[in-house]
């Protein structure tokens, strides 16, 4: 049996070793197309932050870790899947053969349709070669904008903001974090941030950004003047090489851009194919796709939620290594299932935690929803909690990090609570006490 593995992130990496566990004996073989060694994404920012060098960012750190595990590395992107003659054809011209395949592509950062985003100081923070640019350009007093405050948006502020940069921060939504975070959350982590020296414009969109001469005005050759100024020596009167227009009026001077406005699954090489495609790829709990033995898990993978059963891509990397060992075992002849996919996001921004769990938005009481909410402005606590009849369905917290396993616990358990749920709309922290009340078992994500 031969396995081929599309990616080689945090899904293609645990899928291959989970399969290297369950079919000792099987060919495996997992693609890459970026020049370098499986690494996670997410450490960019500690790469940024000088904590960590390239090699830190690793997934394996052991030399020769696939190659002891039999399992071949090709670098290559693919560029379509015959999936009646079982072939991935890759950009060289060159094809693969397949007895079962797994897409795990992750993602790419969506660059928003402005003009001058095209510009060389404007970057995305997604691979290491965006890092290498951003460490030339995000250099101490330097003045950065960044588009976007979402989740990646703000672990990217935290990075930018230990290099000792100028940032602002531009967030189209009405707060930080807006698909997180309540409204009231989110404006406490706007207070935190700013008063830790990053200013934050939200309600606002970027315009256009625009590269600017020695005198601070529109460059008529933007490439050009931008490498100039930005090449020159900088003193107390240095102009800063762009500009960024925003929906409000204002222009904002600055020597970089950092572009943070979320990500969309990396599909575009199965148009054409039977693979069933919406924002992901289609899969069930099994992690089968529609099409005879391919499969799919990650950011790339749109599978049901936990609660409503609706299909919903959740890009991060629990949910990643979850799915993907779901699909090796089941590429390998077994049977396992993911009990539904589950929201989980644990963000530090500046040093405040936040996280939020499941349906965090709550639910309409027409149809059984509830919540409370508790906020301690001045001591940086705040908790939200979310039923549905007598069901935890989603929370979020800000500066409670010693139990919120308790939620994540209740929520992914779909503990009834009973008397409890009284409890808690009265006294919110509690929760604890009602998970031990409640629900002891450990979760189970897969069977």
């Amino acid at each position: 049996m031969k396995h081929v593995i599309l990616g080689n992130g945090p899904a293609g990496v645990v899928a291959a070793e989970a399969l290297r566990e369950a079919a000792p004996r099987d060919e495996i073989v997992m693609v890459g197309c970026e020049d370098a060694p499986p690494y996670s994404r997410m450490a960019i920012p500690y790469l940024l932050e000088g904590n960590i060098d390239e090699p830190g960012t690793y997934l394996r750190k052991r030399a020769y870790h696939f190659e002891a595990l039999r399992v071949r590395e090709l670098r290559a992107r693919a560029v379509s899947v015959d999936s009646t003659a079982r072939t991935v054809l890759f950009a060289d011209g060159s094809r693969e053969s397949y007895d079962r395949l797994l897409i795990a592509t992750g993602s790419h950062p969506v660059r928003p349709p402005i003009p001058g985003i095209d510009l060389p100081q404007v970057h995305t923070c997604w691979t290491l070669e965006d890092a290498r640019g951003i460490a030339r350009l995000a250099t101490p007093g330097a003045r950065v904008v960044q588009l976007g405050a979402g989740f990646i948006g703000c672990i990217i502020l935290e990075a930018l903001a230990a290099r000792g940069v100028e940032l602002t921060v531009v967030e189209m939504g009405d707060r930080m974090v807006p698909r997180m975070m309540t409204e009231r959350a989110g404006a406490m982590i706007q207070r935190w941030v700013e008063k830790e020296g990053v200013r934050v414009v939200t309600s606002a969109r970027v315009e256009r950004i625009e590269a600017v001469d020695a005198h601070g005005e529109r460059a008529p050759d933007p490439h050009r003047a931008a490498h100039e100024v930005h090449g020159a020596a900088r003193g107390p009167q240095a102009r800063a090489p762009l500009a960024v227009v925003l929906s409000t009026g204002e222009r904002i001077p600055c020597d970089a851009v950092i572009v943070a406005a979320g990500v969309a699954p990396n599909t575009g090489f199965l148009d054409g194919s039977a693979v069933k495609v919406a924002k992901g790829v289609l899969v069930d709990a099994a992690m089968r796709t529609n099409v005879a033995e391919i499969y799919a898990a990650g950011d790339v993978a749109e599978a049901p939620d936990l609660f409503t059963g609706a299909h919903l891509v959740s890009a991060i990397q629990p949910n990643a290594a979850d799915q993907a060992r779901v699909a090796a075992l089941n590429m390998a002849g077994g049977d396992a299932r993911m009990k539904g996919v589950l929201a989980i996001n644990v963000l530090d921004t500046l040093g405040l935690i936040s996280t939020s769990f499941g349906q965090w938005w709550g639910e309409k009481p027409e149809h059984g929803g509830s919540g409370v909410e508790l906020a301690d402005e001045g001591g940086w606590r705040y908790l939200s909690l979310q039923f549905c009849d007598d069901v935890l369905i989603g929370a979020t917290a800000i500066g409670l990090t010693g139990n919120v396993g308790a939620l994540r616990g209740l929520i992914q358990g779909q503990v009834r609570l009973g008397s409890w749920k009284a409890r808690l709309l009265a006294a919110p922290l509690q929760f604890v006490e009602a998970y031990i009340a409640c629900s002891q078992q450990p979760v189970a994500m897969v069977r």
